[in-house]
């Protein structure tokens, strides 16, 4: 059984000073620590669990090597679209992932800027997760909006051991 998400947060300032997010997930997944990693960097695979529950990936193309980038556009219920991509700095299969990503504004203007840390540690069958997302930048007319991300990533997760489960 997967084990709720636990989360921290603590600020970050930005040049402007604002305070900006810097969360940390841990979760349990019932599932090997490859298929997991898998999970994280196929097209195909983050398609189906990435975003808020409603929301769908109609654009969803990655390419997991240093340097490589990713690009998701994630579909609301209401049909908006909000793209977004970034760039993977680090790769240590099935160990880590580190990357960079950018969520843009109607008028593809960057919003937000974040650094992720992804591990993943094999506990004999079962994955531990630790994911921390920092936002390094972020525009003043999306900061307001910013709350909502430690909600997002939780339903992205829960969204993700949906989908280990059924395979």
């Amino acid at each position: 059984m997967d084990t709720s998400t636990e989360t921290a947060l603590a600020p970050a300032r930005s040049a402007d000073r604002a305070v900006l997010p810097d969360l940390t997930f841990a979760r349990m997944f019932n599932a090997p620590r490859e298929l997991v990693f898998r999970a994280w960097t196929h097209s195909e695979c983050v398609a189906a669990w990435w975003g808020p529950h409603g929301f769908s990936n109609p654009v969803c193309e990655v390419d997991p090597r240093p340097g490589g980038s990713f690009t998701v556009h994630m579909q609301g219920p209401d049909g908006a679209i909000y793209p977004g991509g970034g760039v993977f700095l680090e790769i240590e299969p099935p160990r880590l992932l580190i990357f960079t990503s950018t969520f843009e504004g109607k008028g593809g203007e960057v919003l937000v800027d974040a650094l992720n840390t992804v591990t993943f540690e094999d506990l004999g069958g079962r994955t531990k997760l630790t994911l921390n997302a920092r936002v390094v930048r972020a525009a003043r007319e999306a900061s307001r909006n910013l709350g909502g991300m430690e909600e997002g990533w939780r339903q992205s997760l829960e969204r993700l051991s949906a989908i280990l489960k059924a395979i």
